[in-house]
């Protein structure tokens, strides 16, 4: 089985990484007949494009910088902060083989018999992250009134911004998507207009605590998807250096080993090979890679210049509020 971890400790390029690792699936997809290592194939050619021929970011940033900006004209006592990424090589990959390790266990489940080949490639066909921003806000506590609650004003002008989102970018070449989310699943601090296109994991949070709002745009000059995320610092924090991303980390190891014990060895050559290259990506020691620009001390301590395991950033602005010193009347 062709896996992408044996390609991490030659000292290459995450692009030579890519097309090696693209090129042998391909081979390895052909002899076999395997449709799906085929679509992997196609999914990985998403990526190695992304980072090769990324002109068209040039374009999308300075579009998304203009609500950058808009906000600091209409909320000058925030602080936040915008980052762009193109989702990391690793964490594409574990995502790739999650889903068919999840819709296989889940039709299984269901039906006591597995997906057709067109069904399974049907349901891989719905990335629509590789490129994401993040809206990250903070109330300065030296904004905030002796009876205000920060959490609680944070929230407010969260929700406040994703309204005014959509139709902001959408004025500049991006449509938003709908989220085929229940309306009653989301905050009613989201306006009706929408409500449709956001996943609320603020009003909904996940199991290990993970709280954001999500929103996918489809960018009509760029031709592709983006994620746009909103968050206060408190929830950022958590997701990234809190128990979220712990917790999240244990829950995803024990929820795969149960999905493993359910589909019987040997019956479904694509649930097999989907759960052992995603085992094997989680399990691995980052330390003992060897890939240019990228080291790391141990799985927490990472300097990560490539975009190996963090994704490549394309796109960080900061604003700091400019009433650091004075009490919003």
């Amino acid at each position: 089985m062709i896996k992408l971890n044996d390609y991490l400790y030659s000292g290459d390029t995450v692009l030579k990484i890519l097309h090696k690792y693209i090129e042998d699936l391909r081979k390895s997809a052909i002899q076999t007949h395997n449709e799906v290592d085929l679509a992997h194939c196609n999914f990985l050619i998403q990526i190695a494009n992304l980072l090769e021929h990324n002109d068209f970011l040039t374009s999308q940033s300075q579009r998304m910088r203009e609500f950058y900006k808009y906000m600091a004209n209409e909320y000058p006592h925030l602080a936040f902060l915008f980052k762009g990424r193109i989702k990391s090589l690793i964490r594409a990959e574990e995502k790739f083989n999650g889903y068919v390790v999840e819709y296989i266990y889940e039709y299984y489940k269901e039906h006591g018999t597995y997906p057709s080949v067109p069904e399974l490639k049907k349901r891989l066909d719905c990335f629509r992250d590789l490129i994401a921003y993040r809206i990250v806000i903070s109330m300065p506590k030296c904004n905030l009134n002796r009876e205000e609650d920060r959490e609680t004003e944070e929230i407010k002008y969260l929700y406040k911004i994703a309204n005014e989102l959509p139709a902001f970018l959408e004025q500049r070449g991006f449509r938003a998507e709908p989220s085929g989310i229940e309306e009653d699943k989301v905050s009613p601090l989201l306006e009706q207009a929408v409500r449709p296109y956001y996943r609320d994991y603020i009003w909904n949070p996940s199991p290990y605590g993970y709280r954001s709002l999500h929103i996918t745009f489809y960018d009509s000059i760029a031709h592709c998807y983006i994620e746009v995320q909103l968050r206060t610092k408190e929830m950022d924090d958590y997701a990234e250096i809190g128990p979220a991303n712990h917790l999240g980390y244990e829950k995803r190891q024990k929820m795969e080993r149960a999905r493993r014990d359910e589909i019987p060895k040997g019956e479904c050559i694509y649930f097999d090979e989907a759960y052992e290259r995603g085992m094997l990506l989680q399990q691995v020691e980052l330390y003992k890679l060897d890939v240019n620009m990228f080291s790391a001390m141990n799985n927490s301590l990472i300097n990560d210049g490539c975009g190996l395991y963090r994704g490549r950033l394309i796109l960080p602005y900061e604003h700091l509020s400019r009433f650091q010193n004075d009490l919003i009347d």
